[in-house]
């Protein structure tokens, strides 16, 4: 891999138009493969695809060959997350939306520096969405720069939230879940479940959703968003307030304003092990 002292923003600049080449490459494979059939199982109730793992095999190759940049995807992993530059890749966010014919399924694409994401690309093929963000400059939708988040009223705004089992004990028990959940339907203007994280925090940079809570701690379900909603001028923590990072377990993004009534909500809710 490079060694990178201080980042170029030429370079920048170059591997952002490289990685959106690469998966405008891809995006006709993954519009093809839709409906696809599980082919991996993975923990609990989730798969893969065969389409899934076809796409991570070829971006990643492209990727390492065009950027001399390794690659951290979902379905094989590969260079280690505390490289100091290391790609993450979901080469289908939403795999259940993609199985099931949903349109609402995403590539993720970040670049992390040193566990800070820097550039971060969600593209959601099947509805002609292309979001870039390129750290110190705006976000922009199909090339199109968008304005930056100003500060909100949750009260104002679309809050998009993530799938759960009420039953389910995890890291963030259902009823926790559900609590956090409730206390934010009493606030926010509307709910929203897309079944795709990325697609969230997409939409929350984007100004479509104030504001975006996700239960998981997959870091390729995040590294692209992050940048996406940072680069826009939005706040992206844990559930505990704390800045994301690779490591989080949780991610709250949101605008200005917004961000800070939904982490008030959250900690209102109380401990997670107190619904254990």
């Amino acid at each position: 891999m490079m060694p990178v002292a201080e980042l170029d923003p030429a370079k920048l600049s170059e591997w952002l138009s490289i990685a959106a080449d690469v998966l405008d490459g891809a995006s006709a494979q993954f519009i093809a493969g839709h409906r696809a059939e599980s082919a991996v199982a993975k923990k609990g109730d989730d798969f893969a695809t065969e389409v899934d793992l076809a796409i991570e095999r070829r971006v990643v190759a492209e990727l390492q060959r065009l950027t001399g940049i390794g690659v951290h995807g979902e379905e094989f992993g590969g260079e280690p997350l505390d490289s100091e530059l290391v790609w993450v890749l979901d080469p289908i966010d939403g795999t259940f939306n993609y199985a099931a014919g949903s349109p609402m399924a995403a590539m993720l694409l970040g670049l992390l520096w040193r566990g800070e994401p820097v550039l971060g690309l969600t593209w959601l093929p099947f509805v002609g969405q292309r979001f870039t963000s390129l750290v110190g400059t705006p976000v922009r939708c199909n090339g199109e720069q968008l304005e930056p988040l100003q500060p909100s009223a949750l009260a104002e705004s679309i809050v998009g939230v993530g799938t759960f089992n009420i039953d389910s004990r995890g890291y963030f028990p259902g009823r926790y879940r559900s609590a956090v959940l409730e206390n934010l339907s009493r606030v926010c203007s509307r709910m929203r479940m897309h079944g795709a994280t990325g697609i969230d925090l997409a939409y929350v940079a984007a100004g479509i959703l104030g504001g975006a809570i996700s239960f998981g701690h997959h870091v390729w379900d995040h590294a692209a968003g992050v940048a996406l909603v940072r680069a826009a001028g939005g706040i992206v923590t844990d559930l505990e307030g704390q800045p994301w990072t690779p490591a989080s377990r949780s991610a709250l993004a949101g605008a200005p304003g917004v961000h800070e009534q939904m982490l008030a909500l959250v900690r209102a809710a109380g401990s997670r092990k107190d619904y254990r």
